[in-house]
């Protein structure tokens, strides 16, 4: 009998390095039961590394938390997922020699559509509650170094995402970062 992967994973149409992931839920009157990783599975499709951390947030609605990245040597890849609630997730591209440098990927996750968002290394991320609360989990390929954080201001309208028209709850940190112009004259991108 040949098993059939757990997951499907798609593409970003906007960029190919950004991946939807969408596990197979098994369902019946008692709930539901998923995988939610498999390296096996996640290798064969190009999400390759070791996860070393897990992260857990709790927001209410209307929180953005983001645009949030870690410098090199501690940039992070994450698989982000919803498990409580809704979230617009995104994910930008500050990888200078890339052909989608400034762009970005805004994704749907929530608890409803189990889906998940590979983000590699090179992007900043973030994400606005969407729900009256919402529980945010995401694996990272690398530890936190506070001294190495990196931002990106939520408006910039040089990659002018289109969030949801929520007036944004965010901390003082998140209200303060650069603009894209301003990490690059300041050499804090990635190549």
């Amino acid at each position: 009998m040949v098993m059939k992967m757990p997951f499907k994973f798609e593409r970003a149409k906007e960029m190919r390095d950004v991946i939807i992931i969408r596990p197979k839920v098994f369902e019946d009157e008692r709930g539901f039961f998923m995988e939610t990783y498999k390296k096996d599975d996640f290798e064969k499709n190009g999400i390759k590394g070791e996860f070393l951390q897990d992260n857990h947030s709790h927001s209410k609605y209307g929180v953005l938390r983001g645009l949030h990245f870690q410098r090199e040597p501690y940039a992070q890849a994450k698989i982000v997922r919803c498990i409580k609630g809704e979230i617009f997730d995104v994910a930008v591209d500050l990888r200078e020699s890339s052909p989608t440098f400034g762009k970005y990927v805004g994704v749907v996750l929530s608890e409803k559509n189990k889906k998940m968002l590979f983000i590699p290394r090179g992007f900043a991320h973030g994400f606005l509650v969407l729900s009256e609360e919402a529980d945010v989990v995401y694996k990272v390929d690398n530890i936190y170094a506070p001294e190495y954080e990196g931002g990106l201001i939520w408006n910039d309208p040089d990659v002018n995402i289109e969030w949801p028209e929520i007036k944004p709850i965010l901390s003082e940190k998140d209200k303060n970062w650069p603009t894209l112009k301003e990490l690059k004259n300041k050499g804090m991108l990635f190549r």
